[in-house]
């Protein structure tokens, strides 16, 4: 009797993981199908099927200088947030800092904060410093909105290393910087991995931060499609969308072959 219900219960559970599932994906499907639709409006079902979309994004100039400009800002606050990140939760969760939890609070901050309040708190400061240049100022934001992702994930992995074996490290004469690179780095790799993915894609996907603080010149992705769709709704914006979800999956397989989907999401 026990059996049954144990199975029971686990068939409950892979039907309701399924369900859930299909019910996140279901729109990405409904997105990509869109993308290859022949009919010169945006409809679902989709219309026949066709490549011309793909064809017409690829060659547009205003679209691949917004793709590129989404990529290249989240790989800088990616990096930059490693740089900082990575530090500043070694720091607090293994030395005496004066105010730690304080200091804590203000890096995760953002994860409380609304982001929209937070894109025009940003405008405002930076006016009024009268910082014009608007890919300095999409760096600076996209940096502070990354940033608590690498803490939280850094800090979650420092707490899950083995402490005796750095301490044997120390014993042994090896110097705490070697202990760090030898040790501690590779079991929190896994951390590091996933908090930079997170980045990325935060970084990527971001609207309510590039709202306040893109310009003509530098706009991402996101804001490119919001004005497009503003004008007209065809399948083109599916397209554009498409190669957003395409880039995520990218994402994904590159940490699944780097260190492993699962213990990067373990921590």
């Amino acid at each position: 009797m026990a059996a049954r219900l144990s199975g029971g219960g686990g068939a409950l559970t892979y039907f309701l993981a399924a369900a859930g599932l299909i019910f996140i994906v279901s729109p990405l499907v409904v997105v990509v199908a869109l993308s290859f639709s022949e009919a010169s409006i945006a409809t679902y079902p989709p219309v026949g099927f066709t490549t011309a979309w793909y064809q017409r994004v690829i060659v547009d100039d205003e679209f691949r200088q917004a793709f590129l400009t989404s990529v290249t800002l989240a790989l800088a606050s990616t990096v930059a947030s490693f740089v900082l990140g990575l530090p500043a939760a070694y720091a607090l969760n293994r030395w005496e800092v004066p105010g730690a939890r304080t200091i804590e609070t203000i890096l995760l901050s953002p994860f409380i904060l609304p982001i929209l309040i937070t894109g025009l708190a940003l405008l405002q400061f930076m006016a009024l410093l009268r910082m014009r240049d608007a890919l300095t100022n999409l760096f600076i934001g996209h940096v502070l909105i990354t940033l608590p992702y690498l803490v939280r994930t850094v800090t979650a992995s420092l707490k899950q290393v083995d402490r005796s074996l750095e301490e044997a490290a120390l014993t042994l004469g090896a110097s705490p910087w070697r202990v760090f690179w030898r040790v501690t780095a590779p079991q929190i790799t896994p951390g590091i991995a996933a908090g930079c993915l997170f980045a990325f894609m935060v970084s990527f996907d971001d609207f309510p931060i590039s709202f306040w603080l893109s310009n003509a010149e530098n706009m991402p992705l996101p804001i490119y499609l919001q004005n497009s769709m503003t004008k007209v709704f065809d399948p083109s914006i599916a397209t554009m969308s498409s190669f957003t979800i395409m880039t995520g999956i990218l994402a994904v397989i590159g940490l699944e072959k780097l260190v492993g989907l699962r213990r990067a999401m373990s921590v």
